[in-house]
């Protein structure tokens, strides 16, 4: 059914309970995993530094804990014997969602799982919700995967 998997990933437990999923769907499927990491840029600068240390300095920091953020996700699923690959991008001005949206089509998957925080109410209005944003601009099917309060539990385990 499924055939390409794109999960993006942020480094929080929610979206590490998503990847399990993800994981468990692609154990069924057959299908290789695709592993996302956005990076926002002006999460990263105070726009105090000069732009030489920023580019020297900041920018391949930045970049090299998303990377490392990937290998490790990729790594564990591989011994675990699943087909992965990881791409790591930069906003460049555009949302996360819009860039999770376009790695989507990019990468030819036809399935996006990814975690939600389930915020509602004013954090919700507040925050928003890159997760709402790619279920309704996405072309492809959309698993969102919210927290499990049963902490530690994998996706069989809370179905079982």
């Amino acid at each position: 059914m499924y055939t390409r998997i794109l999960v993006p990933l942020d480094g929080s437990a929610t979206a590490r309970h998503a990847l399990d999923h993800a994981a468990a769907l692609a154990r069924l499927t057959g299908a290789p995993l695709v592993l996302l990491h956005v990076v926002e840029e002006l999460d990263h600068c105070s726009g105090f530094e000069p732009a030489t240390v920023y580019v020297r300095d900041v920018e391949p920091a930045f970049l090299a804990a998303g990377q490392a953020l990937l290998d490790q996700a990729a790594d564990g699923l591989r011994l675990g014997g699943l087909a992965v690959e990881t791409v790591l991008i930069e906003c460049k001005g555009q949302s996360v969602a819009a860039r999770i949206v376009e790695q989507a089509a990019a990468t030819r998957c036809d399935i996006v799982v990814m975690g939600t925080h389930g915020r509602r109410g004013l954090g919700r209005v507040l925050i928003g919700s890159d997760a709402e944003q790619v279920a309704r601009l996405a072309p492809v099917p959309v698993l969102l995967v919210r927290q499990s309060h049963a902490a530690g539990t994998t996706p069989a385990q809370q179905a079982g």
